[in-house]
Formats: structure tokens, sequence, C-alpha cells
């Protein structure tokens, strides 16, 4: 899979607070870089702690639930999208259905 943009996962991690991230988002990088997903029950049955919102969006749990990473994936193209990527409290107050950009 293509992850667009890995940038967005690299400042995050380096954000105060948030270090803690930095070397768990760099496994799952490589995990979901190499994976060619082409279903959600895929990507379950390669981690199974992710939640599969809807077809096209899937949450993941990183650094044990401390943050969560919201994508939009195209099986078809082969592309994971970020599109939130913050705290488990931050997460709480977005809609992961509808998210379309993270600051």
């Amino acid at each position: 899979m293509r992850i667009i943009a890995r940038s967005t996962l690299l400042r995050y991690g380096k954000r105060p607070g948030r270090t803690n991230a930095a070397s768990p988002l760099a496994d799952w990088y490589r995990l979901a870089s190499r994976a060619t997903w082409r279903n959600p029950n895929q990507v379950k049955a390669t981690l199974g702690n992710a939640s599969v919102i809807n077809r096209e969006r899937v949450v993941f749990n990183i650094a044990g639930n401390k943050h969560r990473l919201v994508v939009a994936v195209d099986y078809q193209r082969q592309a994971l999208f970020i599109k939130f990527i913050g705290t488990h409290a931050e997460y709480d107050r977005i809609d992961a259905a509808t998210v379309e950009a993270w600051e």
C-alpha cells in the first residue's frame, strides 16, 4: 500500500507530548507499506485491533491505543490516505467516517 503522506506521521511523532508515538507509527508504516490489502477483512486479518468504520475508512490503534490513526483506503489503487492522527481523547471528538484532514 502507498501511504499518503508519510510526512504527516513523521510530523506527528515529533510534536511535544507525542514522541511516544514515533516508533509505533514507524512500525505501522513499515507493515502497511508492505501490505496488499484488497478489502477490509484483509486489514482485520493483519491487524486485528483495527476498526473498520466502513468500506473506505479504517481506524488503527497506535502505541497501545494511546493514539488513533484514521485512514481512507482505496483498495483498487492500493493507497491509504491519512485523514486524522491524534490522541485517543482527540479522536473521541471527531467523526472518523467524515473527518477530512489532519492538522
